[in-house]
């Protein structure tokens, strides 16, 4: 099935342009950008000129050239917000299984975005995700995408016996879920960028890869680049990966769920000293920013601390055998 879908895919592209429409860019240069995780006009339109020298030996001048005539092609020039409005009709949430939950994210957690959730060990961040791996496999009118997840685990979470609980909660067939989500375990901050770019390679494939999770985003970068000598470095990392990120949500419509570590901010005196990991430069690039906390009587708490279009707000969840859910059932 697999198979005939990935033919029916290419048969569709005939009449697209190709890599090879690009100028400087042949055969051998094109079989290169496919073999990194670039097959497709989209990913080379939003690259960097250096990165594309460096990885194909070009020079400069050809990268901006072909980068450029890729925008053009796929008319990444301004537009008027008519235009923009139906270009985010594309756009479609994935429930997190609760209801309060998901209004608070706008509908749950959207395509071409980054929703970064972030709280102290304990706050459900990777109950969430677990939840969001099972949820996005539902149909489009059950709140999910009738695709698949990939787990980039970088710190040991993800419990196949959880998934396995929360479909059989939903009254999912258990394998078929299982089936339906790639797990990597990343060893360092090399191996964890490398595997975003395997996740194009993928969807290049033909996998209908419709959520992206890394669980966390900063755990190994804040390991290896210890100390405030290190911080620059270690800040210029975590930018250019969470720039990868936002590339692959954007270009192949897909969501984007990270976790994040926290630390206790000495300088606040008055309040929650909880701060999130990374500084602005993982603020920036997260779309959505979601601040998670144990309430009462087993509850968790939401806050939207960030949002483009949402008002700050928070809202209260649980987590059952079902996942994340809004009342936990009495029995």
């Amino acid at each position: 099935m697999a198979k005939e879908k990935l033919k029916e895919k290419k048969v569709a592209r005939e009449g697209e342009p190709k890599l090879t429409d690009l100028p400087g860019i042949g055969p051998t240069t094109a079989s290169k950008l496919e073999e990194n995780g670039y097959g497709d006009l989209m990913s080379v339109a939003v690259m960097n000129p250096s990165d594309l020298s460096s990885l194909c030996d070009l020079s400069e001048a050809v990268a901006r050239k072909a980068i450029s005539a890729a925008r053009k092609m796929l008319n990444l020039e301004f537009q008027d917000a008519t235009e923009y409005v139906k270009k985010r009709e594309e756009i479609f949430h994935i429930t997190t299984g609760s209801k309060s939950l998901d209004a608070l994210l706008g509908s749950g957690v959207e395509t071409k975005a980054i929703t970064e959730a972030f709280g102290a060990f304990g706050s459900g961040k990777s109950q969430l995700a677990h939840t969001l791996a099972v949820t996005v496999q539902l149909p489009r009118d059950q709140g999910g995408a009738d695709g698949r997840a990939v787990w980039i685990d970088t710190e040991g979470t993800f419990r196949p016996e959880r998934i396995k609980q929360i479909a059989e909660g939903k009254g999912l067939d258990t394998e078929k879920t299982l089936k339906g989500i790639f797990v990597a375990r990343a060893f360092n901050s090399d191996h964890q960028i490398l595997l975003v770019e395997k996740v194009m390679d993928l969807i290049n494939n033909g996998e209908p890869i419709k959520l992206l999770i890394v669980d966390s985003i900063t755990a190994h970068f804040r390991a290896e680049f210890a100390g405030r000598g290190m911080l620059a470095d270690r800040q210029q990392r975590i930018n250019k990966h969470l720039h990868a990120l936002m590339r692959l949500a954007e270009s192949k419509n897909i969501a984007i769920y990270m976790t994040n570590q926290v630390m206790a901010n000495p300088a606040v005196m008055f309040g929650d000293p909880t701060t999130a990991i990374g500084g602005h430069i993982v603020a920036h690039a997260s779309t959505y920013r979601l601040y998670l906390r144990r309430g009462k009587k087993n509850s968790r708490v939401a806050k939207m601390i960030d949002s483009p279009n949402l008002p700050e707000n928070e809202c209260v969840f649980f987590l059952s055998d079902k996942g994340v859910v809004d009342v936990v059932d009495e029995e």
